[in-house]
């Protein structure tokens, strides 16, 4: 008998607006795009098939760090808890969770809705007795949780896999983690992925695998903002382009506008020089200190650690103060 609830809540609406912020980073001095512009549903797909390339390490290695530690981290997550997933995208992770069985209430947050809702879907067929609330926002605007999910008897932990908090500058994963510990209570946790620092070549090639993908998923955006945002974008002009910046301790990704050319969005113009970039995702590598000392300043205390044996990726759980 299924006793658990599913169910879809939409905040986009209340979101900021997409297409001002959009225009006002295509039209500052140095282009950019927020990552979030990335995670349309055809991004969330691409996104899905980059995670399964060999080159790409972080998916495999975190699922593999899981797998092996997942009784010690379902001490610290306690049983009957609720787990509030941010970026939820396919959900692959969270089934390590609930397959405990000592999840009694899921929350998937994700931008992308059809995704979030076909994905919890699945879920929730597969997990009758765990509670879903899906909540479609961008989760790095101003998020409001329902009241029952902030009940305090209930333990709630934070899931954020994948390094996501790397696409974060250093400030802003800062006050994010900040915003984070100010959702929760005195111990609860936040379980999340870290990419670490490592040989350069190995970042560039998880960045610019063989077979295209990651230049499609970063082209992707710019067809987003045509289908959604009314632009004009031609795909054919623009190019991908990603490397590791040692000194920033970052992988970033462009994309090199290849001609000289003038772009509408909306109402606006937006003109191009040759070789001017769009800058669209970067992607911070944290030592093991690095983010302990970061999550302390924003108000988590350093519970458990855990690396592959090649410390090619981290997972950490922190505690609220």
């Amino acid at each position: 008998m299924i006793n658990a609830s599913l169910r879809i809540i939409d905040q986009l609406t209340t979101q900021p607006d997409r297409f001002h912020e959009a225009l006002e980073g295509l039209t500052a001095q140095k282009k950019t795009l927020h990552p979030k512009f990335l995670y349309d549903q055809t991004g969330s797909e691409l996104f899905e098939q980059i995670t399964k390339l060999e080159e790409y390490y972080p998916t495999r290695t975190e699922l593999s760090i899981m797998e092996e530690s997942l009784d010690e981290m379902m001490r610290l997550i306690g049983t009957g808890s609720t787990i509030i997933e941010f970026g939820s995208g396919a959900s692959r992770k969270i089934r390590l969770l609930l397959e405990s069985g000592l999840i009694s209430e899921y929350v998937p947050i994700d931008i992308a809705k059809s995704f979030l809702k076909e994905s919890s879907e699945q879920l929730a067929s597969d997990y009758p007795n765990v509670d879903i609330t899906g909540i479609v926002a961008d989760y790095t605007g101003e998020l409001k949780l329902p009241q029952e999910i902030l009940d305090p008897s209930k333990k709630k932990t934070v899931f954020f896999p994948g390094s996501t908090i790397g696409n974060f500058e250093k400030k802003e994963a800062e006050s994010f983690l900040s915003t984070i510990a100010n959702l929760l209570l005195p111990g609860d946790g936040l379980l999340i992925g870290v990419d670490t620092k490592k040989d350069p070549s190995v970042l560039h090639d998880a960045y610019n695998d063989r077979k295209g993908v990651t230049s499609r998923f970063n082209l992707n955006m710019l067809e987003h903002l045509n289908r959604e945002l009314d632009a004009d974008f031609n795909l054919d002009t623009f190019k991908h382009y990603a490397y590791y910046n040692a000194p920033m301790g970052r992988v970033e990704m462009h994309l090199v506008s290849m001609i000289e050319q003038t772009v509408t969005i909306g109402d606006e113009t937006i003109p191009f020089r040759e070789h001017e970039t769009i800058h669209t995702e970067n992607s911070y590598k944290y030592s093991i200190d690095e983010f302990k000392n970061l999550a302390l300043r924003s108000g988590f205390l350093s519970e458990a650690i855990w690396t592959d044996d090649d410390q090619l990726f981290s997972i950490h759980y922190l505690k609220v103060e």
